[in-house]
């Protein structure tokens, strides 16, 4: 097995002509993760010819292919000077209110720029429960979706946020836009959801089988083509109320992976993470944490 600085040669055949190098490369050295292969090309570690390409490159024959790999980036998550906006702060633990964009951990070829990595410059040290990748991390919101989040700060008050959120004591109230008319002022989708066995990007509502998951939504506000709703989730479930809005054919405006139009203008899909109501880990007093909507999505709304 090659090791990093310790580069490996091959001589491409006939057969091989029209092969994408990324495929080629990981088909011989499987040990080795496509994401990984791809990260080498992108960084001039893959020569053909002796020349770097580009991850799209296909295949000659009697190509003259070197790989030199690389050792992976260092499994533990670092800080980094990025800003942060704190909603609320005690001994125990911090409300922020992530950002659309910003990933809360590394992970899937994200290594920098993530929420931990703000964490830990701003804070130091947080509670070590959820691994050394995940410092402090209690819950998750997805990229591209903004608002406000909990992180614990040591290791018994993230021991009692995760019990709070496992038996579903902690009330997550979220402000999105949808398309189209929701027909009724109030509502309650209680589907399934698992992922999707064919776009394995996705989630699905549609099968029978999943994890069960429960949404309720109230109408806040009417427009021509759209309706802004209030949603409170009582599961945590991954793209949960972006999948339960997609079925009953009110997809997040902007949320092109659940079936809406691309809305370049505003650059992001439109749900908000609003208020989280807990208890505090240390005193027990119930605690509703508000994150006022993203100024983006204000904007946008207000051209409505």
């Amino acid at each position: 097995m090659p090791t990093a600085h310790n580069s490996v040669r091959f001589q491409t055949e006939s057969s091989d002509h029209g092969q994408r190098i990324d495929h080629w490369v990981h088909a011989r050295l499987p040990e080795f993760s496509r994401s990984r292969i791809q990260d080498w090309i992108k960084s001039g570690r893959v020569r053909v010819n002796g020349a770097a390409v580009k991850t799209s490159y296909t295949i000659h024959a009697k190509d003259e292919i070197e790989v030199e790999p690389a050792d992976p980036p260092p499994l533990n998550a670092t800080a980094e000077d990025i800003p942060l906006t704190v909603l609320y702060e005690d001994e125990d633990l911090v409300a922020i209110d992530k950002p659309a964009g910003m990933v809360v951990h590394a992970g899937a070829g994200v290594h920098s720029g993530t929420l931990v990595n703000a964490l830990l410059h701003r804070f130091g040290e947080l509670s070590g429960v959820g691994g050394p990748l995940r410092p402090g991390i209690v819950h998750r919101l997805d990229r591209f979706t903004s608002g406000v989040m909990l992180v614990a700060k040591n290791d018994a008050a993230h021991q009692n946020l995760a019990a709070q959120f496992s038996g579903r004591e902690v009330e997550k109230v979220y402000l999105t836009l949808v398309h189209g008319a929701v027909k009724n002022e109030t509502g309650r989708i209680e589907r399934p959801i698992a992922r999707d066995p064919v776009h394995r990007a996705r989630m699905t509502a549609r099968l029978s089988e999943g994890r069960a998951a429960w949404s309720e939504y109230r109408v806040l506000r009417r427009f021509a083509e759209f309706t802004f709703l209030e949603v409170r989730i009582g599961t945590g479930r991954t793209h949960q109320i972006r999948v339960h809005l997609a079925s009953i054919k009110h997809p997040v405006v902007g949320d092109t992976l659940y079936g809406a139009p691309a809305q370049p203008l505003l650059g992001r899909f439109f749900l908000h993470a609003h208020r989280i109501r807990f208890h505090l880990p240390s005193t027990g007093v119930e605690m509703a944490i508000e994150s006022p909507l993203a100024p983006e999505l204000a904007t946008w709304l207000a051209t409505l």
